[in-house]
């Protein structure tokens, strides 16, 4: 084995971890992989031999890219008030395949990919690696160009914020599945109470259709307004089945072996407080739904 196959072979045994910071920092898998392709692009320019932590210098070199990519999206980005979902990862709801189910063990819901996506880059990534990754505060200063204390004050603004905003989910996953069940035996048979019970009182939906003509990015909030908004689109529950989204028991939309849509639902205390909708069919096309595919 030479030096390049010896290099390569270290980076891929830390690409997993890699491509999940990427992937908290950005809420987007294609671009997690092209911050995880720039990082292997950088390592085999510089001297290896150099480097006495491979892992903390590749994550390193990945949030600052993450920053810089980060810190392009807020400037080029056109509507600060529109619905943007994360992109979803999905996995069977009886089991991922094992290639998913080191990135599911390692995600987080989309609601609070959401609530990340509203801190500043600088916030985002002193949360995401300080707290998310023990990544002390003396090492996330320099990618912020920033002192130690004020990069914890970084995540700490950043941290009430998600705390006050991101709801918690059950970690019951069979809990989970008896309320998404109740949900969709509601929805198809368009009982409108019934929803409305298996609904928390100050539920959020948001629901982004990206550029398609046929709709608009929506905001929806309270029990009954959900539940009415549910009650529309009953006649497609039928193509609905259960399915792990970002961890959590969610649901896909799947109509003649093509993927319609992804929610991700967030469930407090037997109850739904949060809907998370891609129906971007430009970004649907790019997931992966052989698993689903009989």
């Amino acid at each position: 084995m030479n030096d390049a196959e010896w290099l390569a072979g270290q980076f891929e045994g830390h690409r997993s971890h890699l491509r999940s910071v990427a992937y908290r920092m950005l809420g987007s898998l294609s671009e997690a992989d092209d911050a995880v392709q720039e990082a292997w692009l950088r390592l085999s320019r510089s001297d290896a031999a150099e480097v006495r932590n491979l892992g903390g210098w590749l994550t390193t070199v990945v949030g600052r890219v993450c920053l810089d990519m980060l810190r392009s999206r807020t400037s080029r980005r056109e509507d600060p008030l529109d619905v943007h979902v994360p992109d979803p990862i999905i996995g069977r709801a009886d089991g991922p395949d094992p290639e998913q189910e080191a990135l599911l063990a390692d995600s987080v819901g989309l609601a609070l990919q959401i609530v990340l996506d509203t801190l500043t880059p600088a916030e985002r990534l002193a949360f995401v690696l300080h707290d998310m990754f023990a990544m002390p505060f003396d090492e996330i200063a320099p990618i912020v160009g920033r002192a130690p204390d004020a990069a914890r004050q970084l995540a700490s603004r950043a941290r009430r914020r998600v705390q006050g905003t991101a709801p918690v989910p059950d970690a019951d996953l069979n809990r989970q599945r008896e309320v998404v069940d109740a949900f969709m035996a509601a929805s198809r048979g368009g009982d409108f109470e019934a929803l409305v019970a298996v609904l928390d009182p100050d539920i959020v939906l948001r629901a982004d259709y990206g550029a398609a003509p046929f709709g608009v990015a929506k905001l929806v909030r309270g029990a009954e307004a959900v539940a009415r908004q549910a009650l529309m689109f009953s006649h497609l529950a039928q193509f609905a089945r259960p399915a792990l989204v970002n961890g959590a028991l969610g649901l896909v939309n799947i109509q003649h072996g093509k993927l319609a849509s992804v929610m991700g639902l967030t469930i407090t205390d037997g109850k739904i407080v949060a809907m998370d909708i891609l129906a971007d069919p430009v970004r649907l096309a790019e997931l992966d739904i052989s698993d689903f595919l009989d």
